[in-house]
């Protein structure tokens, strides 16, 4: 392989690395937007007395305390979720620097 064909083969990873990365943005965006909304919902929750849960395109009544748990838990696997994005992105953008230091 000539070094142009490797400085090629590089940029195209180097760009391969960029979406990615950005991939993983967006997938982190949307699970902090989701805590947003879960922790919106386990505020509204504590100053009300009845309690509704939407499943498919039925709203039923359901158990406050039951609901508060469900709450609970997606809060706390979209927590988990956005740490592995974290993770995942550390060692991405890692990635990406060495090979940019490598190729310009």
């Amino acid at each position: 392989m000539t070094d142009k064909e490797n400085k090629e083969r590089q940029i195209q990873e180097i760009q391969i690395l960029e979406q990615n990365l950005h991939n993983l943005l967006l997938q982190k965006q949307a699970f902090q937007m989701e805590i947003s909304e879960t922790q919106a919902a386990k505020k509204e929750i504590k100053s009300s007395e009845d309690v509704f849960k939407v499943i498919g395109q039925l709203m039923i009544k359901a158990e406050k305390e039951k609901v508060k748990e469900e709450l609970l838990n997606k809060e706390k696997l979209l927590d988990l979720r956005i740490k592995s994005i974290e993770k995942q992105e550390t060692s991405l953008a890692e990635k990406l620097d060495s090979l940019r230091k490598e190729v310009f």
